[in-house]
């Protein structure tokens, strides 16, 4: 009997070590080894892997890589299948630009639903591998293997798996694309290695003198390397029918990487009735990344239509923007955008809903989200004095629920009002949270002006789960200052509320940042302006193109703003975005183009 209690005991903590680290090794962001034990390595102790730094620290590469990995980046969704792509970041085979080439465009790619996983490879060495040019093809074959081993706990369509590459990463995705059935090391099942589809951005293809990439070629073949070797690893000879679709991206003007790389690799798909696509640009020479300048910003944008063309993703998806006019009197306005620059009316900018709650009947600051629900829940400010907000939800942003009065400060005798309430949905707690700015009469005196007609705002909130039971009216944010129009957002690990200083004396009207790990605070100290010398106020925010963007009411100039946040801070983008005349305080949403279209019909 002991001894049975005991076999019991170690199997239950057994499941709990097993459960307990698959959850830590399957958690979102975190970099999981690649292999149990690595095919063909030679074990040298003195072989560690290095970073490499920029002039302020900062990590931006890694050099001699000993142990594959790779770093988990879920679509933040809800579909039991999404796509996945494997991304290779490029560095010669003698660096990994994991940063550039790796992270931000993981992040990007789940900013449009799709599951993304950097894979760190080894880099081609005499010195830790029996064979060096097939150790990046292993690593390479593996992460296929490992992301369909996988699919359903990460939630991944096994028929949707697609390799990237940038640069030399380029030429690992393309060797992958040609070379997926190499027996290049006994794998533990039968699963396919072959990706699903390929996206080679500036890729090095071929490994023939006058067109490859020569420190590519010698890292991987080495300096003495034989024709037989070289046509083995120029992947434009070796692309048949069975080779994945692809996706192209390369400027005219690379020096490092000649674009006839790409146009050779296109020709061989063309030749071989493999669906692909190609964009080349005018400049921007090699390692654009995501873009930096002129046509070759556009490539991520291309990309996801190529992807949403092929079933891959969604169909296009477009922006909605609501807002109002005037006093907010007659009601919800909504404008469209394709690309978040350029804004045009919905319905001849009349209204989609006029508002019948409140002591004005006012609908002004409104706040639409998409909720877990799928619904669009939206909130606004129905009167200069009064205690409480408008709700209202709708499926489609054309027909709405009955409108509700929520007195979320009917309790403060001292309240004198709510202003721009805004929501958020907090997936990991399946609740909403509303919070608002209102001036409570005696509170945070120290921070009082007269120039403001005595308004001493902070934001409160309250939480729900079916907008029916409402938790008790919390303070959320104290910054030590007069503070109004609160947008909170998930970004990363945590949450960003972008937020504007009403200070009037000395004067601040504009937009800062905290930021807090949970939803309902505590959030850090606001930092400095990201808006300029005007006054702003009313933030909305949305990432395009894997760039954060937030909107905002110059409203002393009667017209909207926008600043981008970019790897060298804020930059105002005002004078590239156009909105509708009179467009006052609203808030921005990414829909479906179903929806999109339904819109435009009215």
């Amino acid at each position: 009997m002991k001894n049975k209690m005991n076999k019991s005991k170690v199997l239950f903590w057994g499941l709990v070590l097993f459960f307990g680290l698959t959850n830590t090794i399957f958690s979102q962001n975190k970099e999981i080894k690649l292999w149990d034990q690595i095919p063909g390595a030679i074990n040298n102790e003195s072989y560690k892997e290095e970073p490499r730094l920029d002039s302020q620290g900062k990590i931006t590469g890694i050099r001699k890589v000993t142990e594959p990995t790779l770093k988990v980046f879920l679509a933040d969704n809800n579909n039991s299948k999404n796509t996945a792509v494997i991304i290779c970041p490029g560095g010669g085979y003698a660096l990994l630009s994991h940063e550039k080439e790796g992270d931000k465009v993981a992040e990007w790619f789940q900013s449009i639903g799709v599951s993304a996983f950097v894979l760190k490879y080894r880099l081609p060495s005499d010195v830790i591998m029996k064979d060096k040019t097939i150790g990046p093809l292993q690593d390479a074959q593996e992460a296929v293997r490992v992301l369909r081993r996988n699919a359903d706990t990460w939630h991944l369509d096994s028929s949707k798996i697609g390799i990237m590459g940038f640069s030399a990463g380029g030429h690992l995705a393309a060797t992958l694309s040609t070379h997926y059935s190499d027996n290049v090391y006994d794998s533990k099942d039968n699963l396919s290695a072959r990706p699903d589809f390929s996206i080679l951005i500036y890729p090095v293809i071929s490994m023939e003198d006058g067109i490859t990439h020569n420190g590519s070629k010698e890292s991987l073949l080495g300096k003495n390397s034989n024709s037989e070797l070289i046509a083995k690893y120029s992947n434009e000879k070796h692309v048949d029918s069975n080779t994945p679709k692809a996706f192209l991206a390369h400027a005219t003007d690379d020096k490092a990487v000649p674009v006839e790389n790409s146009i050779n690799y296109y020709l061989a798909l063309k030749q071989n009735k493999v669906p692909t696509e190609m964009h080349l640009y005018e400049n921007g020479g090699h390692g654009f990344g995501l873009g930096t300048q002129g046509t070759n910003r556009e490539w991520p944008k291309a990309c996801e239509k190529w992807l949403a063309a092929n079933g891959l993703i969604p169909k296009a998806y477009g922006y909605v923007f609501s807002y109002f006019k005037g006093n907010g009197e007659d009601g919800l306005h909504l404008a469209y955008s394709e690309d978040g620059y350029k804004w045009n009316t919905l319905k001849n900018d009349t209204s989609f809903l006029t508002p019948e709650v409140g002591k004005d009947k006012l609908m002004r600051d409104p706040c639409i989200i998409k909720g877990g629900d799928g619904l669009y829940h939206m909130v606004w400010t129905v009167s200069w004095t009064d205690k409480g907000i408008g709700y209202a939800s709708s499926k489609d942003l054309i027909h709405w629920s009955k409108q509700e009065f929520i007195p979320v400060m009917a309790h403060e005798k001292n309240a004198r009002n709510t202003w721009a309430p805004e929501i958020t949905f907090d997936e990991k707690a399946n609740k909403y949270i509303i919070y608002w700015a209102s001036t409570i009469e005696g509170k945070f005196t120290e921070t009082q002006s007269e120039e403001e007609k005595g308004y001493n705002h902070r934001i409160y909130y309250t939480s729900t789960k079916d907008f029916k039971k409402f938790t008790r009216t919390k303070l959320l944010y104290e910054p030590g200052f007069n503070v109004i129009d609160a947008t909170i957002l998930k970004q990363d690990k945590g949450f960003v509320m972008y937020l504007k200083d009403e200070t009037r004396k000395p004067i601040q009207k504009n937009i800062k940042i905290a930021y807090s790990k949970r939803l309902t605070g505590p959030y850090t100290k606001a930092g400095n302006s990201i808006t300029g010398d005007y006054w702003a106020e009313g933030p909305t925010a949305v990432k395009i193109d894997g760039n954060w963007v937030v909107y905002f009411d110059k409203y002393t100039q009667k017209k909207y703003g926008a600043v981008k946040e970019t790897a060298n801070g804020w930059e105002d983008i005002s004078e590239k975005i156009s909105f509708p005349l009179g467009t006052r305080h609203g808030t921005v949403l990414r829909v479906p183009e179903t929806v999109l279209t339904q819109l435009k019909k009215q």
